[in-house]
């Protein structure tokens, strides 16, 4: 593996792998090492605005997958997954980086997802109204449990780590805290509030 960075590349390299770290907390487990590699390696996606085009999905996928992610990070107070690139993050990732059994897992998936939407509302996923979406991801999410590298798995872990390691979220939402913090040797005492803990 090259160690040839640039002091710029580097530092974000390790804001990149700070960011991984977080993912990889929220989704209380390890991130798998295809997902992993594939956010380090990647450019920040774009913004997916209304007229962005995919490169590996196809334009249905590709709004299935902008769906299921904003109902995972949907726009609060903070941007939601539509906002910062994720489904062009995740159409990046099927097209460059995951292996061939998760490309199939996951495209199994959204064909799945439309299938039902259809069948229960005669509207694809993406066309659905919101509580409508939730409703079928709650059922999705509760037929994944005690069951591993499903569909719901997969896409929340892409959603996850594409919201947490794009550059509008890096920047405006996580804050670097550093614990225990800085340490200044030698600082006046009215510095601390004339406080002296030795005496």
């Amino acid at each position: 593996m090259s160690t040839d960075l640039s002091p710029s590349a580097a530092a974000a390299t390790m804001t990149r792998r700070a960011a991984l770290q977080r993912a990889a907390v929220l989704l209380g487990a390890a991130l798998t090492p295809s997902i992993w590699q594939g956010a380090l390696r990647a450019q920040t996606a774009p913004a997916a605005g209304p007229g962005a085009a995919p490169r590996y999905l196809s334009p249905g996928q590709f709004a299935a997958v902008g769906a299921v992610a904003e109902r995972i990070l949907p726009r609060t107070d903070t941007p939601g997954a539509l906002d910062v690139g994720v489904p062009a993050f995740v159409d990046r990732m099927v097209g460059e980086f995951i292996t061939p059994a998760e490309k199939t897992t996951l495209l199994a998936g959204l064909a799945g997802l439309d299938q039902t939407a259809r069948a229960a509302h005669a509207k694809a996923f993406a066309d659905l109204a919101a509580a409508q979406q939730d409703a079928l991801l709650t059922r999705i999410a509760g037929e994944s449990q005690n069951k591993s590298r499903t569909f719901f798995h997969l896409i929340r872990e892409l959603t996850i780590v594409g919201y947490f390691t794009s550059e509008p979220v890096g920047k405006n939402v996580l804050h670097y805290d550093p614990v225990p913090g800085r340490y200044d040797g030698c600082i006046p005492l009215s510095d601390v509030g004339n406080r002296s803990w030795t005496k």
